[in-house]
């Protein structure tokens, strides 16, 4: 009985089935059918070609239907594109597919790129690849990718046979390409103009990094060097660290570490780019007498959603990057540190590192500390808007926070008493830019920003009642406006630039009451003009430029001259000739002895033009660069002079560390890169001499050397990279810092150090090994990671950073050192999704 049942279900079936296509048969009627009966009806001429419509069959349309439904519903039917000619000619053509994968010059893929047809729309995918239909071979095909030059094409001139692959040009941001790539490692690169990039996208490893440090990546450079290991200190041909000038997005920052500069204070999720100039640098920027550093974040319109969440034995990370719409997107970064959550042996050793030979760590005999507790946070924020082609507009903000505490108790009149101690270093900024492309050869780009930087402590001196307050805060403003005309060979740029800085000290102390708060202001206005030429060839260009600053407080007029010069010697060598006049309005002084507890030893301040002048800064090179087969040497001979410096800008802890007086310095070096590279392996060694001396005409040594003057230094290193591995092992060897010492035979004269000649004697040479690991995996297609490990100083070498002396109770000089980290182990974990 169940098998008939069976039976019958199927052959109904069956019969239902044919039933069904013989009544599509019979209902489906020619197209030209349907066009004749729509135009008799709505008055309306097709054209097409004959052929195009043969065989092809549609279902009756309903008659109540409008023209546009009627058209809709045959293009559904069908797959034929009809387009309105005008109110009573409609086309009707075939459709046409093109696809193609885009890539960049590098061949990297871009996935997110959008495609525009006339009436389709598409995106590439992870591969690069996308498909598109459009109605003729005369539609425009309109492929965008931010940071990219658009391309505008005619269907016609795609292959219609098979996907190939379109190479987009990168949207000129310099005028400065890119001349060798992996010049250290993979994702750093030499640019033509001299300046080194650092992309984070393309970037493998370095010894002891397991993140991409902007701070610390950039001390791998020959000629680049921080003497007390902080990226709060890092010192470009000799000069000191307020003599940099650094960007974040065009953003002048006044703080540049995290853990008092142990670690950058810029997130590295967000920050795509670093581009570290020693010389010959751009018309439209200064400050920065010695060098400068220009971090950037991704300058790609985003399409999809994109994100990671990071963690590290020091600090957790989120990051973000949010399509809006077709035309904007927004990036989110934000780190913090784990110490609320869990302290780590990585923390502890950062934290003593901060804290040694300070108050938070050793206090008076009396006092003993307590809840000690240090938390740092920064977050950022970038959002592009592309309302047009023409026009970019991109808002940034950055927040940075440290902030240490800790209790003093003792005990007051047979009681325990206890007051807290703290200090804070905070920034907060802001900055927009609009860059509008007028024509293929004019552009204008407006740059407006603010940035406010606050460092305040609190010192309670719990035995004599009493709390010190200290303030150090700066806040600028400026605007920046510049055109970009280029023609054939050449390209001009012309602008202006407004720059007003405030900048406050301020002492507070309640027993006795004292209150002194100092605040200066300037303001500078600056006129800028440079021209750029390259041969045909491509193998010769010259940039000359002149800055006219004006100080409205001062009435001084300061005249700054740029040259930049490259030439290639056949296929192999290239040479380059650069030189440079800057000046910088803004220094820091460094006081040892009791500036915020010991702890953050640096104090901006504004230039009188007197006690503390006008920073003015001479420098010429010479470079040449021989590359061939995997081989590079680089070498660079260079001298720089910078007039202006106080003897409290230039970090003396022995000898002069209470004098004010002014001078300056002379420094000339070599800087030599030798690099070879393998196929996954990068190698290189890298050596920087330098004599670098000071001029004080006042003080009893005239002249002697700088405590920056680190006569030689050595670097070598190698990586290895590929799919899934990252591994690096590197050496830093470097002579020691000067330093004064006590007259052997007559240490102490009236209560206080009596020292030798300045800068006589030197500290132990600095040695540190290092090494790190990155291994890098797929999930799945939606998710990635990658898990690392690093350990610095692997020898657990004891170096010194600097020494002082202090006399004590037998009127004898006791010598104290502070020490750089021991060996310190990271580890990290990454999921990208």
């Amino acid at each position: 009985m169940l098998k008939i049942k069976h039976y019958i279900l199927f052959s109904f079936f069956v019969l239902n089935t044919f039933w069904v296509i013989g009544q599509n048969n019979t209902q489906k009627i020619p197209i030209i059918n349907i066009l004749d009966e729509i135009t008799a009806t709505h008055n309306v001429t097709f054209n097409y070609e004959s052929r195009l419509l043969e065989n092809i069959t549609v279902i009756p349309l309903p008659k109540n239907l409008s023209l546009t439904n009627k058209i809709k519903n045959l293009e559904k039917q069908t797959n034929l594109i009809f387009s309105k000619i005008s109110d009573v000619v409609i086309s009707i053509t075939e459709a046409i597919t093109i696809c193609a994968y885009i890539r960049d010059t590098s061949q990297k893929v871009l996935s997110g790129a959008t495609i525009k047809g006339a009436t389709a729309y598409a995106i590439s995918k992870d591969d690069g690849y996308f498909e598109i239909e459009v109605a003729s071979l005369s539609d425009i095909i309109t492929i965008r990718f931010m940071g990219f030059k658009t391309i505008e094409r005619k269907a016609q001139f795609f292959n219609l046979n098979s996907c190939e692959i379109i190479s987009m040009l990168e949207e000129e941001q310099v005028i400065s390409p890119v001349v060798l790539n992996g010049y250290l490692v993979q994702g750093i690169d030499k640019r033509q103009d001299g300046s080194t990039l650092i992309d984070y996208s393309k970037f493998t490893l370095l010894p002891g990094l397991i993140e991409s440090d902007v701070l610390q990546t950039v001390q791998a450079l020959p000629g680049i060097i921080s003497v007390d290991e902080t990226v709060s200190n890092i010192n470009i041909r000799g000069g000191s660290h307020d003599q940099n000038l650094m960007l974040w997005d065009d953003i002048k920052m006044y703080q540049s570490g995290h853990f008092f500069g142990l670690i950058s204070s810029f997130n590295p999720q967000i920050t795509q780019t670093a581009t570290v100039i020693n010389n010959g640098t751009d018309a439209s920027y200064s400050d920065g007498v010695s060098g400068s550093i220009f971090m950037e974040s991704d300058k790609k319109l985003q399409s999809k959603f994109e994100g990671s969440f990071g963690i590290n034995l020091l600090n957790a990370d989120l990051f973000a990057d949010v399509p809006l719409g077709e035309k904007s997107s927004v990036q989110i970064a934000a780190r913090k540190s784990t110490d609320d959550l869990l302290r780590t042996p990585t923390y502890d050793t950062y934290f003593d590192r901060v804290t040694q030979e300070t108050e938070a760590q050793n206090n008076s005999s009396e006092v003993s500390n307590s809840n000690q507790g240090f938390d740092f946070y920064d977050t950022s924020l970038r959002w592009l808007y592309q309302p047009t082609d023409k026009d970019i507009i991109r808002l940034n903000f950055i927040l940075i926070n440290n902030n240490l505490s800790f209790d003093e108790t003792a005990t007051l009149n047979g009681a325990l008493e206890t007051r807290e101690s703290s200090v804070s270093q905070n920034s907060m900024a802001a900055g927009l830019n609009y860059k509008r492309e007028w024509n293929s050869n004019l552009s204008t780009t407006l740059n407006i920003y603010n940035t406010d930087y606050k460092l305040q402590a609190i010192n309670a001196n719990i035995l004599a009642g009493q709390r010190f307050l200290q303030e150090n805060s700066v806040s600028e403003t400026a605007i920046k406006l510049e055109a970009l005309y280029h023609q054939n060979l050449w390209k001009f740029m012309l602008g202006y630039n407004f720059v007003e800085s405030e900048v406050v000290n301020l002492n507070d102390i309640d027993l006795p009451r004292f209150v002194r708060r100092d605040s200066e202001v300037l303001r500078e206005h600056a006129v800028f003009g440079q021209t750029y030429y390259e041969n045909e060839a491509k193998d010769f260009s010259v940039r000359s430029g002149v800055r006219l600053n004006y100080i409205d407080e001062f009435n001084e007029l300061i005249i700054e001259p740029r040259l930049n010069i490259r030439k290639a010697l056949g296929n192999h060598f290239e040479i380059e000739a650069l030189g440079e006049f800057k000046h910088q309005n803004v220094s820091q002084i460094v006081n040892f002895q009791n500036d915020f507890l010991g702890i953050e030893k640096r104090r901006w301040q504004q230039t009188d033009n007197d006690s503390i002048p006008i920073l003015k800064s001479k420098q010429a090179s010479l470079g040449i660069l021989y590359k061939n087969k995997g081989w590079l040497v680089d070498v660079k001979g260079y001298f720089k002079t910078v007039a202006g410096i106080t003897t409290q800008s230039q970090s003396f802890t022995t000898k002069y560390e209470l004098e004010k007086e002014k001078g300056s310095y002379d420094a000339y070096g070599v800087e030599v890169l030798f690099r070879k590279k393998f196929k996954h392996l990068n190698s290189w060694l890298s050596y920087s001499y330098i004599n670098n001396t000071y001029t004080f005409e006042t003080l009893e040594d005239k002249e002697f050397p700088s405590n920056f003057d680190i006569t030689h230094a050595f670097t070598m290193g190698s990586t290895f990279s590929n799919t899934h591995w990252n591994i690096s092992a590197g050496l830093n060897y470097r002579t020691g810092q000067p330093t004064s010492i006590p007259l052997l035979g007559n240490e102490v004269i009236d209560d206080a150090v009596n020292f030798d000649t300045a800068n006589s004697s030197r500290l132990q040479d600095y040695m540190r090994i290092d090494v790190s690991a990155l291994y890098k995996f797929k999930i799945s297609n939606s998710f990635r990671s990658e898990i690392g490990a690093s350990v610095w100083n692997l020898s657990n070498r004891e170096n010194p950073i600097n020494n002082f002396y202090r006399v004590n109770d037998n009127n004898d000089p006791i010598k104290f050192s502070r020490f750089s980290l021991g060996i310190t182990t990271n580890a990290v974990w990454r999921l990208y999704f």
